[in-house]
């Protein structure tokens, strides 16, 4: 069990299967900066925050609902919890539902967020959550996310890495991916090119170095021969 200090935010584990070094700076650095992407993701989750529950029936639904798990320690809010009642007033399934301002990805970075909500909310309401859904606003469709076995896995091993770098305090150094650099809101802060190309070069001379200094060792024991 893990302590109230110690508890991770749910969005911390998208930051870390994006990229390491992007989950360290915000992290364990406190580094942020605002990009296109991140204040139109800010500006919908607003609007989703305006609203609180509604309710018909035997169906409910809880806006910008608080969860944590205190077993893998983590903490956050889910945008939106569906609950579904029996006629006795039992609940039958509990669906998280996750908005988007983009449209669906080709990585798991959205599906790893929503597992961890449904692990958070399987330890407060006791009851197994087979799927929950993302609705992404540019495609104006809700998407069904099964939690098997290989994304429950999948999430609850970014949580022990995450722990991990933050128990380390080390920011791993850089590796300049175009299509992710480019697209990071952090850009400007980590500097990826700048580092990567210093790294190399760096990696070059020490090569180069060892290389020099090997071929004077074999000359320098050719002509003691």
């Amino acid at each position: 069990m893990f302590d109230e200090r110690d508890l991770l935010p749910i969005s911390s584990i998208q930051h870390l299967l994006y990229c390491e070094r992007q989950f360290a700076l915000i992290h364990l650095e406190g580094l942020w900066d605002e990009n296109r992407f991140t204040v139109e993701g800010d500006i919908l989750h607003e609007r989703v925050d305006m609203i609180h529950h509604e309710s018909r029936k035997l169906f409910y639904q809880e806006y910008s609902l608080n969860i944590r798990s205190m077993e893998i320690g983590l903490v956050g809010i889910c945008d939106l919890v569906e609950v579904l009642y029996t006629p006795n007033r039992e609940i039958e399934t509990i669906c998280p539902v996750e908005f988007k301002r983009g449209s669906a990805k080709q990585t798991d970075v959205d599906l790893v967020q929503l597992c961890a909500q449904a692990i958070c909310l399987e330890e407060i309401f006791a009851i197994k959550i087979p799927k929950g859904q993302i609705f992404y606003l540019q495609d104006h469709r809700r998407v069904d996310v099964l939690f098997d076995n290989c994304l429950i896995t999948k999430t609850k091993g970014l949580v022990r890495r995450a722990q991990e770098l933050l128990k380390g305090s080390f920011t791993p150094l850089p590796v300049y991916h175009p299509k992710l650099c480019d697209a990071c809101s952090l850009k400007e802060i980590c500097c990826p090119k700048i580092i990567s190309s210093r790294q190399l070069a760096v990696s070059d001379y020490v090569k180069s170095q060892i290389s020099f200094n090997r071929m004077e060792y074999i000359t320098e024991g050719l002509s003691n021969d």
